[in-house]
């Protein structure tokens, strides 16, 4: 991709999306930074994510919707807060006061409104208007890609599926980036179990763009739903080379492959891969989605007995930083898992204490006013399992099993808190609590028939069973 193949003032015009700024410069590295987002790649060309927002801010300084996208992948990176941090907080007033000053389009106002209700965490009403948006604007691939990564957080999944579906016959092959709408699609069908159909979608992006790593990841997801671990590894390792690129996608996706090796009982092949693309990728992002992945990838592995050395110390280099952010329980619950596994009992109590803090005046912050029945309850059964109190971390666990969709993430990422519930039974003193174990593994084998691990954790279940 080139400057010369992004759109200008003019193109933007013609395609119905309007940018207010007489800047072409401006126009084009929106452009830039939007397609390098809508398709989880740095373009080193371009001169990255980075190098294109600070020229988009150069080109023309109070260009609303540069100010629009950049604190909006800030934002919805969920690695900071205007709480927290004050030169994002300054942002954001800035763009919200210059919305104020020019004569914007409907369009551009909802865009600013929409991540001022994100930045205050009011998720869902951000949803809403970007869905005000993508009613008129259907080919809004900003508004869509916002509220899929939104829905996502929110663990929505019906909305996610729909709002593709809903502006999805817009996106023809004319309209630039439209086989990536074909992943983004898939992905919702995915996520709420139409698997073929969800399979099919993304293959038909693949074949207009084989780079496409997110379409990638929507089979990755099919193969490890099915626990197909032949066809996942065997895909996997086909196409590599075409997604390895996408730098950040590239580790979720690495991650993914890891998992069938957990999956069959793999251990080494498994760190093999967190050792050589996982951890480093890790290391060097910093971005939220690779250290929840680094930190599940080795709870998972601990979970099954495996010996992790020092590697958790490495990850809380990462996570310790965000202890208090506080922006998604999800992420939370990942790094209080760096925390346990390091054996940080400070970091762990610091998490808790400020979460706990916080969830007593959640204001209008969806994630806070979830934190008393869902958050906090999941964060004190990981602490329980790791102080060896398996009965008590049930009790925490099993009545919020279902409500833990609320905290989102994939099915395939919250796997691991079945995972502990199942662990936390098995090692229970109480008869009741491992027949419970029994009965969880049971609903599995039913739901993921052919399991390697389902079947591994049964005959784990019935050897404490023949031994009680």
């Amino acid at each position: 991709m080139t400057m010369a193949a992004l759109r200008d003032c003019k193109a933007w015009q013609d395609a119905g999306l309007v940018l207010s700024t007489t800047s072409n410069e401006a126009c084009k590295l929106f452009d830039a930074v939007l397609t390098q987002y809508a398709t989880w790649t740095n373009n080193e060309s371009l001169g990255g994510i980075e190098g294109c927002l600070s020229k988009l801010k150069a080109a023309d300084p109070n260009f609303t919707m540069g100010h629009v996208i950049a604190n909006g992948l800030e934002l919805v990176g969920t690695g900071s807060s205007v709480r927290l941090d004050k030169e994002l907080d300054c942002a954001v007033r800035t763009m919200v006061a210059l919305s104020k000053l020019q004569p914007l389009t409907e369009r551009e106002r909802l865009h600013v409104s929409a991540l001022d209700m994100f930045a205050r965490g009011q998720l869902p009403e951000a949803c809403d208007l970007w869905e005000q948006i993508l009613q008129n604007h259907p080919t809004d691939l900003l508004a869509l890609k916002f509220s899929h990564d939104t829905y996502f957080y929110l663990g929505y999944q019906v909305q996610m599926r729909d709002s593709v579906a809903r502006v999805y016959p817009f996106w023809t092959p004319d309209v630039p980036l439209s086989s990536y709408v074909k992943g983004y699609y898939s992905f919702g069908l995915v996520e709420t179990n139409l698997f073929d159909r969800a399979e099919e979608v993304a293959h038909e992006a693949l074949a207009i763009n084989q780079t496409d790593a997110w379409s990638v990841h929507t089979i990755a997801h099919v193969n490890e739903m099915k626990a197909d671990v032949k066809k996942g590894l065997e895909f996997m390792k086909e196409t590599e080379t075409n997604w390895k690129n996408s730098d950040m996608l590239a580790c979720h996706n690495y991650w993914h492959w890891a998992l069938y090796f957990i999956e069959k009982g793999e251990y080494e092949a498994a760190l093999t891969i967190y050792d050589n693309h996982i951890a480093p990728r890790c290391l060097a992002s910093g971005s939220m989605l690779d250290v929840v992945d680094n930190c599940s990838m080795l709870y998972r592995l601990h979970l099954e007995g495996v010996k992790l050395g020092d590697r958790w110390k490495d990850v809380l280099t990462l996570t310790k930083k965000h202890t208090k952010d506080h922006i998604l329980l999800f992420n939370d619950v990942h790094f209080l898992m760096s925390s346990l596994g390091a054996k940080d009992h400070k970091t762990t109590q610091e998490l808790l204490t400020t979460l706990q803090e916080l969830a007593k005046a959640p204001c209008e912050d969806h994630q806070l006013s979830l934190a008393p029945s869902l958050g906090l309850p999941l964060c004190h059964a990981f602490v329980e399992f790791e102080n060896g109190n398996c009965d008590k971390a049930v009790d925490l666990l099993y009545p919020i099993r279902y409500q833990l969709i609320q905290l989102g993430g994939s099915n395939a990422q919250r796997d691991i808190f079945s995972q502990l519930l199942i662990h936390a039974a098995l090692n229970s003193k109480s008869q009741t609590k491992r027949n419970l174990a029994r009965c969880l593994l049971r609903e599995r084998d039913v739901v993921r028939p052919n399991s390697p691990m389902t079947e591994r954790l049964i005959r784990k279940a019935a050897a404490i069973h023949s031994m009680a």
